[in-house]
């Protein structure tokens, strides 16, 4: 690492610290020459898939896209931004866990839509009517009886003891 106040090659490392929150380590360096101290960040630089979109084209995979998408169906609805976050930082381990250099924007969608539906109801069919196309009311209320019923699956109502 140059020295920014020298510009000398040899610098030593003095203190490491993992921030948590950007996935970032904070170094704590100084220049072995003129015993100046500065701070580095180091990010560990992911190669995420490419996306192909349904007509072919080929994009980066873009965070703040997905984040956007999510958020528009959030809107209003009681889930903070760590949920946010964390289903963000899911669905993008799942885009490097795929291991491909490309990934079709439909499976992307999926992964979004699976987030949605653990996170808020309201959400999913906002998102599902978007991302499917619903063109009538017909197509809205399938979805949501299709979500009833994996809803009912997953989680059992509580059976309420007599008072």
């Amino acid at each position: 690492m140059h020295c920014p106040f020298c510009n000398t090659d040899d610098t030593k490392v003095i203190d490491s610290r993992l921030i948590r929150e950007s996935n970032q380590t904070r170094r704590r360096r100084e220049c072995s020459s003129c015993s100046e101290r500065f701070t580095t960040y180091e990010t560990v630089e992911l190669s995420l898939p490419r996306v192909v979109k349904r007509d072919g084209r080929r994009d980066m995979f873009n965070e703040n896209k997905l984040r956007a998408g999510m958020l528009r169906a959030l809107e209003k609805r009681p889930v903070s931004a760590s949920q946010i976050d964390s289903a963000v930082s899911r669905i993008i381990h799942k885009a490097l866990g795929s291991g491909e250099r490309e990934t079709q924007s439909a499976q992307i969608g999926e992964w979004v839509m699976e987030e949605l539906h653990q996170l808020d109801p309201v959400a999913y069919v906002r998102f599902a009517s978007v991302y499917r196309s619903f063109q009538d009311i017909h197509e809205f209320h399938k979805e949501i009886s299709r979500l009833r019923k994996t809803t009912k699956r997953e989680k059992p109502h509580a059976r309420t003891q007599p008072d």
